[in-house]
């Protein structure tokens, strides 16, 4: 039995009161869509390389939950499939997978879901998929679709393994005994830690210390917004997206990183959805959580979670493009001298040796958190083109989870030369989240009129 970190823990302890914990994406493919139960067996056929998702979770008394393998696990529950009304667009996808996001997975099952959906007018088919953010991150989450997936349109697919036979659920005993171990032997595991390495502990110690101080400076005082009200149930997914090499272009001509340039076209999209909103943003300055992976190059593809946090600013009352993207630019490389990601870890490695009932008491407090007005992540996706059943993934448009006062969730994925923004608005307080989608465009319109890339298109309806 594999128990839940602290750090997955506390994502379950966050899903309540309308706020869905999983991670997904909305991916296009051409060509037709494949045969159901073919799809299904050849999800199927790959189960054995990533077992997490034939498990499910049970939860002990007292203590974080723990994976367990489902007796009554069945692919077909998890694969679903369905179809567009008239005129079946992108317009109808986005609406479904909307609606599919909105719905919280259940904690009884492995919690995961794809739907195949079939077809799109134009003879494309799509895939919308959910994760628990629980289960992966987004980074980790990559590494399995490369699993799950051929980077060759003939493979046959991952061999099937073994003929899967579940573990026995545990019983009352079994659970207790986790319970009484987990109280036990968690802070006993931390001070092995210290007493293993005692030269590193005053080291380690301080650049924590000086890590947390930075991350307390950092989440204090996001300004109020439209974007930070109390959310539903509900939500909205939209899209953007551009050539990889435009953005590649704007860094090149004006410095910084690519993660800059992303954050550029986030601001000029805010800066414009404000003007629309009646708000003059001369002077302000919002603030992204941007989630970052800790996770070493050895446990890529490992399932559970093992990132931190950076908070960063996106100056939406700078006019001029250059001077935002430079801006950022500059508190970008403070932020990560700072060592804000070394407190997060911090309160990660101590989020292990908590209680259940103090990691809930944090999470009520994470939910009415004032500490950024948005998440914005980006994640480097495979730069090679990735089939199903023959059929190439043309589009992939991530989705990230909105906590409780957060009603806008930006997540970026690059892949095979391009960027794509994927947009998740609570229901009701961004009605306007097409046009928000918009304002992605013309923010990377914006940028692509400062550089010459003659093969660059700012962005494309996928």
């Amino acid at each position: 039995m594999d128990r839940l970190t602290g750090l997955d823990a506390s994502f379950l302890a966050l899903e309540k009161d309308g706020a869905h914990m999983h991670v997904g994406s909305v991916l296009i493919f051409d060509g037709p869509a494949p045969d159901y139960d073919a799809f299904v067996e050849r999800i199927a056929g790959g189960l054995h390389l990533v077992p997490r998702y034939r498990q499910r979770l049970v939860f002990p008394p007292l203590a974080r939950p723990l994976w367990v393998d489902d007796p009554h696990f069945n692919a077909g529950y998890h694969i679903r499939h369905t179809a567009l009304p008239a005129p079946a667009g992108e317009e109808e996808l986005k609406r479904l997978a909307g609606r599919v996001f909105s719905q919280q997975l259940d904690r009884e099952k492995p919690l995961w879901e794809i739907w195949l959906v079939d077809s799109l007018a134009d003879g494309r088919f799509a895939l919308i998929c959910k994760t628990h953010h629980a289960l992966v991150d987004g980074i980790s989450g990559v590494d399995i679709l490369t699993v799950l997936f051929d980077v060759d349109p003939d493979a046959p697919g991952p061999a099937s393994g073994p003929a899967w036979s579940p573990r026995p659920l545990p019983g009352r005993t079994e659970l207790l005994s986790a319970s009484v171990s987990e109280r036990l032997l968690a802070p006993l595991g931390f001070a092995r830690s210290v007493l293993a390495h005692p030269e590193r502990a005053g080291s380690n110690a301080g650049r924590s210390l000086a890590g947390l101080a930075a991350m307390a400076a950092g989440a204090a005082g996001a300004p109020p917004s439209p974007l930070n009200v109390r959310i539903g149930p509900h939500r909205r997914f939209d899209w953007a997206s551009a050539d990889l090499a435009l953005l590649k272009a704007v860094k090149n001509a004006f410095g910084g990183t690519i993660n800059d340039v992303v954050l550029t076209v986030v601001t000029g999209a805010l800066r414009a959805h404000l003007f629309r909103r009646g708000r003059d943003p001369e002077g302000l300055e919002l603030k992204a959580m941007v989630p970052i992976s800790v996770r070493a190059d050895a446990a890529r593809g490992a399932l559970g979670n093992q990132v931190a946090a950076m908070y960063a600013p996106l100056p939406v009352g700078i006019e001029d493009p250059v001077e935002r993207l430079r801006f950022i630019g500059v508190a970008m490389r403070d932020l990560k001298a700072s060592g804000q990601a070394v407190g997060a870890q911090a309160i990660t490695r101590l989020a292990d040796a908590a209680a259940p009932t103090i990691l809930n008491q944090a999470a009520r407090l994470q939910s009415r958190q004032r500490f950024f007005n948005l998440t914005v992540t980006n994640v480097p996706g495979p730069q090679v083109p990735l089939y199903v059943l023959g059929r190439r993934l043309q589009a992939f448009y991530p989705k990230v989870p909105l906590v409780l006062n957060t009603a806008l969730g930006v997540a970026v994925m690059s892949y095979a030369g391009r960027i794509f923004f994927g947009l998740l608005g609570d229901y009701d307080a961004l009605a306007d989240l097409d046009a928000l989608a918009a304002d992605f465009d013309a923010a990377i319109a914006e940028l692509a009129a400062l550089v010459d890339v003659p093969t660059a298109r700012a962005s494309v309806t996928a």
